[in-house]
């Protein structure tokens, strides 16, 4: 009788690694125009760090933020006169294809998601492994891609909200990429969602869960349409409203959260958050500000959300890595709906 013998494991086949690499590069502050596509060295992993090639990279307002230099804070943290990373995107879905010193826990081969620093708008990206998720098969890696800092940022807002089942909740610019995933994220947790969006992102945020969709143009903070005290939490994205107007919106004991991302957050105009935190002092219904932080275990616990088929992310349109200086000019003229994805 032949011996049966166990099969050996299937070795992933990564492509060899070449010297440069093509990358979508600013050498100065401005519009999209200043982003162009140039050939690079590829970069090579240091200490507890991998290599990865892009499959695809997801665009926020924040990478807007960054490649305009504006408010003009924000050259403090990124570069007084030019980037200190001339290459966007930092919203990652990759094949690891080669790792740095200290890395045990992942190898070649290894399909991943996570919030970088920066450089996602390339064929091949460094990545931090503490910033990595595992990507499981049954997961695109434009969905996953859409995850991170979006995902991340609703995800943290709604916990500092402290929203559960039964909540009544109204997201302030909820169409946009963290709009929709609060919406989304507080319908998951059981919450009454009202949105207030453009009247075009009616149908989306509706399909993610709101159960009343106001325009923004019509209704606003103070509108009769909302009422007074109706919200457990209100989740201001937009941040054009007047605080008085958000914080009689909620309820003794609930609260609005003031939402930024890591890159355009901490940049609100500080006046508007100074009077946040004075009105806030002693309140029943305080007003807090919030910017988010990238979190692998949050950005896990979305990845099993969206292969699960529970979330899933709103992504309006995908461009190839060629013609990624239109989806930054698109994500630039502020109309988008949902997410916006590169692909390799």
């Amino acid at each position: 009788m032949d011996e049966k013998t166990d099969a050996a494991p299937a070795v992933p086949v990564v492509p060899a690694v070449p010297t440069t690499m093509t990358a979508w590069r600013q050498l100065a502050y401005g519009g999209p125009d200043v982003v162009t596509a140039a050939r690079l060295d590829v970069p090579v992993p240091g200490r507890d760090e991998v290599l990865l090639r892009m499959r695809a990279v997801s665009l926020n307002s924040a990478d807007v933020h960054l490649m305009r230099g504006e408010p003009r804070m924000v050259r403090l943290a990124f570069g007084l006169r030019r980037p200190k990373r001339p290459v966007l995107g930092m919203d990652v879905a990759g094949t690891i294809v080669a790792v740095g010193e200290g890395v045990a826990d992942w190898a070649v081969g290894d399909e991943v998601v996570g919030e970088l620093p920066g450089g996602g708008l390339a064929e091949y990206v460094i990545a931090p492994v503490k910033q990595l998720v595992r990507r499981p098969a049954a997961l695109q890696a434009e969905t996953a891609a859409a995850l991170p800092l979006a995902g991340g940022t609703a995800w943290q807002a709604l916990d500092r909200a402290g929203v559960g089942e039964g909540d009544r909740v109204l997201v302030i610019g909820a169409s946009g990429g963290v709009g929709t995933y609060a919406v989304a994220l507080a319908a998951l947790r059981g919450a009454e969602v009202d949105a207030l969006a453009g009247a075009r992102s009616r149908d989306l945020v509706e399909g993610l869960g709101a159960t009343r969709a106001f325009d923004y143009r019509t209704v606003q903070p103070g509108s009769p349409e909302l009422g007074s005290g109706a919200y457990d939490a209100v989740l201001d994205i937009a941040g054009t409203a007047p605080l008085t107007a958000l914080r009689a919106l909620v309820r003794d004991g609930g609260s609005v959260v003031l939402i930024g991302s890591p890159a355009d957050g901490l940049l609100d105009p500080l006046p508007r958050l100074g009077a946040a935190s004075l009105r806030s002092i002693g309140s029943k219904r305080p007003l807090r500000a919030f910017t988010a932080v990238a979190d692998a275990g949050i950005l896990a616990r979305l990845v099993a959300l969206a292969a699960s088929g529970e979330l899933t992310p709103a992504i309006e349109r995908t461009w190839p890595l060629a013609e990624a200086g239109a989806a930054l000019a698109h994500v630039d003229a502020g109309h988008t709906l949902g997410k916006v994805v590169v692909t390799a």
